[in-house]
């Protein structure tokens, strides 16, 4: 059957492809503030402590229901329940899972729409064409639109393509470049001054800060989201994925991918912000935070840019280049699962699934431009901050408790043949079954709160 669907021909192929799923715009502006304001180094710690402890167990839970089945999340889901209310309830949260993608990208395809405008800005400054640099960073109805609807056809343009010659060749790809990128803007950031500020900052610990609990709940949420988890995106790339691979190897790659390049984002994003602060931005909110996010990332780094002349904007250009490709790795992975449903259990060819929801996802977009204010925080709230946990809590539920154990180890055993006899088999199926379900539980309720 994986043949038919398409898989991934190379495991190189399939970690380009998880960790650019993971690896989004959250990683790169989000990760390195939280970090600096919550015990630097210490916070630091403690993620990459939760990363193997919380997102490695459900990162593997995906991928193995996705690559037992060899199909989309709804029939995933039905496949390894046994009994027909457990099969009910694992269809109505793989299509739960397909809307929250959905509205995830939906929201997604705008920011990242915005981070392409700010790099043609970048270029449009490099040429001298202020009026156009002008309206390229700035913020209109039509600038949103237009750039989110070039967004979404991009993304459309590489799932048509398929999963090898497609989303494989695409990541294997832009990862890379995105690498390279990043690695160019912090050896040039680390040389200018204020730098060091920003990796003191960064790497010195707080220990007394990173031991409060509610630091250690943001750290567990830090390191689920960060692996793209709940709404089946790595479950349908679990579902390409060949049998003869070893699936604890390659989920563990993917996390180590992940986590190192959320890493390494902090030495680009904290050295950038003292500099901006050497040259007189301000990078503290009132209340003596770090500022982070969107302000950073269109205000503050920005202005950074504005005080290097000629050089700021090729750092600029580089910089939201570097942003636009983490954006594109994401949304392909989110636009997956929902086309998968739709060639699956519907008969749509690829292009005409592909064409079809990216049209719907383009007008929940539309309908979040025109009524931005109302909207925008409220479907970002409801999908990463509620609907995200609760996925995550069902994958963990049915690999735990409704599968049958021997299936699980027999599904383990077809890339690695010796499975039982390692320490992972000897923790993971417990760790999912009681450990990561109240991990997540604290998670959605420190959300509530």
């Amino acid at each position: 059957m994986a043949s038919d669907r398409g898989e991934f021909s190379s495991r190189f192929g399939f970690i380009m492809a998880a960790a650019g799923s993971a690896v989004g715009l959250g990683n790169i502006w989000g990760f390195p503030t939280q970090a600096a304001s919550n015990g630097g180094a210490a916070f630091l710690l403690v993620y990459l402590l939760l990363a193997f402890i919380l997102a490695y167990p459900v990162l593997m839970a995906e991928l193995i229901i996705g690559r037992h089945a060899h199909a989309n999340a709804v029939r995933a889901l039905q496949t390894i329940a046994s009994r027909p209310l457990s099969k009910r309830v694992g269809a109505g949260a793989g299509i739960v899972g397909l809307v929250v993608a959905s509205f995830i990208l939906s929201f997604y395809a705008i920011v990242a729409g915005w981070m392409m405008a700010h790099c043609l800005g970048s270029l449009a400054a490099l040429a001298g064409f202020d009026a156009l640099e002008a309206w390229l960073v700035g913020f209109s109805l039509e600038r949103n639109a237009l750039f989110m609807l070039v967004f979404m056809t991009a993304t459309a343009g590489i799932i048509s393509a398929g999963v090898h010659q497609g989303i494989e060749r695409w990541s294997s790809r832009l990862m890379p470049l995105l690498l390279v990128t990043m690695l160019a803007l912090v050896i040039y950031v680390l040389t200018l001054d204020g730098a060091m500020d920003g990796l003191r900052v960064y790497l010195l610990p707080d220990f007394s800060a990173a031991l409060a609990p509610s630091l250690v709940i943001k750290a567990m949420g830090a390191a689920f989201f960060s692996l793209s988890l709940g709404v089946g995106t790595m479950l349908i790339y679990g579902s390409y994925l060949s049998d003869r691979e070893s699936l604890p190897v390659v989920g563990g790659l993917v996390t180590g991918v992940d986590i190192g390049i959320a890493v390494l984002a902090g030495f680009l994003v904290l050295p950038a912000m003292y500099v901006a602060l050497a040259s007189g931005v301000e990078i503290f909110t009132p209340t003596g935070q770090l500022i982070s996010e969107d302000t950073l990332i269109f205000t503050v780094l920005p202005e950074l840019f504005a005080t290097m002349g000629a050089a700021g904007a090729l750092v600029s250009l580089l910089f939201f280049f570097l942003m636009a490709i983490a954006a594109l790795t994401s949304s392909i992975s989110m636009l997956e699962p929902p086309v998968a449903y739709a060639i699956e259990e519907h008969g749509l060819t690829r292009q005409r699934a592909v064409v079809l929801i990216s049209l719907i996802i383009a007008a929940i977009s539309g309908t979040i431009l025109l009524n931005f204010d109302a909207l925008f925080g409220l479907v970002i709230a409801a999908t990463t901050r509620y609907s995200q946990p609760l996925l995550g809590l069902v994958f963990c539920l049915y690999v735990g408790w409704v599968w049958n154990r021997n299936g699980l180890l027999q599904e383990l055993r077809e890339g690695a043949p010796r499975v039982e006899h390692t320490m992972f088999w000897r923790i993971w199926p417990w760790h999912v079954r009681f450990v990561c379900p109240l991990i997540i539980a604290a998670i959605f309720v420190q959300n509530l709160l």
